[in-house]
């Protein structure tokens, strides 16, 4: 047992050892990509924000809208959380290291989460438009959107919080090894943060297969009525329903897949000799590609929020008719 022991602790410095020399060297690109996330996330998702919050948009509301504005907040503070991870990968700091494997992480989860539950809501809505198309159904009330934001947020705030208070309980002491966060976890909290993963992946996969159902479903309906030949104004309905659930599922397989197919394996494997490196730079590839959804749920917005490009063409409207009347000044002949 004393010799399994040692074996285990001579593979972990080992892996150790190989991570501290190679890890830096890719730090800068890391730190230019998310520096570039960042930025173009905060402004498209600011002036979405902006676009909700605006006192000219005071109008009715919808399940839709609610679950777009909870996307958006989403996006948003995924994005305020992207300075601490670029300060981690230019700097050694133990502190650095410690809240980027503690808040870093969990607010990165938490944020990444909902934006996943909240695509599955709104795919659940223009699916349930389409089935019920009057909006009667007690699923697509503003009410009940409003009680399914406020539970969703209230149940991945505490997992997230339970998470960094068991972490800071039982956290090892700071060593000279910094590139897996893993060198960090009791024994006990290990086994909380594969359960945790565990979780995650559940709650993914549940989002992806009911996503991968409602396309499924939109296309056939939109077969059948180009079958029947169906009244233009009613096809051309469904052609839009599954444009915009094309648009949920390209985007939630871009950002979300390849980070679920590299972040569970790595949550077990990442002491390994063999495949440990390989695993942590396949997670953090995919966790900066997830990251990437800050940047294409826009599209969301524009395809599905009726508001907005009603307002987007009033704007560019009152644009063009101002330029024009410039023109038409400038061009009057001096009296």
């Amino acid at each position: 047992m004393a010799e399994s022991m040692a074996d285990s602790k001579s593979m972990t410095s080992s892996v150790n050892q190989t991570c501290d020399p190679v890890v830096p060297s890719v730090n800068p690109f890391f730190m230019l990509v998310y520096s570039l996330l960042f930025l173009v996330g905060l402004l498209l998702n600011g002036f979405i924000l902006k676009f909700y919050i605006s006192q000219t948009q005071q109008r009715a509301s919808s399940s839709l809208m609610v679950y777009l504005k909870n996307l958006t907040a989403a996006d948003f503070l995924l994005c305020l959380c992207l300075p601490l991870r670029i300060i981690h990968y230019a700097s050694s700091s133990g502190i650095v290291y410690i809240l980027h494997c503690s808040i870093g992480a969990t607010s990165l989860y938490l944020n990444m989460y909902t934006s996943i539950l909240f695509m599955g809501y709104i795919a659940v809505n223009r699916y349930l438009k389409i089935v019920h198309p009057s909006g009667t159904h007690i699923l697509q009330t503003e009410r009940t959107a409003q009680i399914v934001s406020t539970v969703t947020w209230v149940f991945l705030l505490a997992l997230t919080i339970t998470y960094n208070i068991m972490f800071f309980i039982t956290h090892k002491p700071l060593t000279s090894d910094r590139c897996y966060c893993g060198l960090l976890f009791s024994t006990s909290f290990s086994v909380l943060h594969k359960a945790f993963q565990i979780s995650c992946t559940i709650i993914f996969l549940l989002v992806f297969i009911s996503l991968v159902f409602f396309y499924y479903s939109t296309s056939c309906r939109v077969l059948q009525a180009q079958q029947r030949q169906l009244a233009c104004s009613g096809s051309e309905k469904l052609v839009k329903s599954r444009r915009n659930m094309l648009v949920l599922v390209s985007i939630f397989c871009v950002c979300f897949v390849p980070y679920h197919l590299a972040r569970l394996p790595y949550a077990f494997l990442w002491n390994s000799y063999h495949v440990g490196r390989l695993l942590y730079y396949l997670k953090e590839v995919a966790t900066m590609v997830s990251v990437f959804n800050v940047c294409l749920d826009p599209l969301v917005y524009f395809f599905l929020c009726k508001t907005f490009q009603s307002e987007k063409g009033i704007l560019e409207s009152q644009r063009s008719k101002q330029t024009n009347q410039e023109r038409e000044s400038s061009n009057k002949p001096n009296q």
